[in-house]
């Protein structure tokens, strides 16, 4: 299991413009081989959003980072100092806090 987590500031774009965007792609995250849930962030306040990505696999993540739905997440003119961070899980205390 892999944990990825993806953070941005949006660039001349509204934080309800961007959660309204969010809505409108969701599904296509939903759809990602080998993604178990995606948890969508917003901190308005410090302009920083993103999302914390649970991969099954490191292999899964690894496609994703290769597919054209991150290059446009990567590339996009809305989005700057775009981050991607990848955290092997620890199995054993994952499992004993209920992960």
């Amino acid at each position: 299991m892999h944990i990825q987590i993806v953070n941005f500031n949006l660039n001349d774009v509204s934080s309800q413009d961007y959660e309204n965007s969010c809505n409108e792609i969701a599904q296509a995250f939903a759809d990602l081989p080998g993604l178990q849930s995606k948890y969508w962030l917003a901190d308005k306040e410090n302009n920083t959003y993103g999302g914390v990505y649970l991969w099954e696999s490191h292999e899964a993540m690894q496609s994703y980072l290769e597919s054209d739905l991150f290059n446009q997440v990567a590339t996009n003119p809305a989005f700057k100092n775009v981050s991607s961070k990848d955290f092997r899980v620890l199995e054993g205390p994952t499992k004993t806090t209920r992960g």
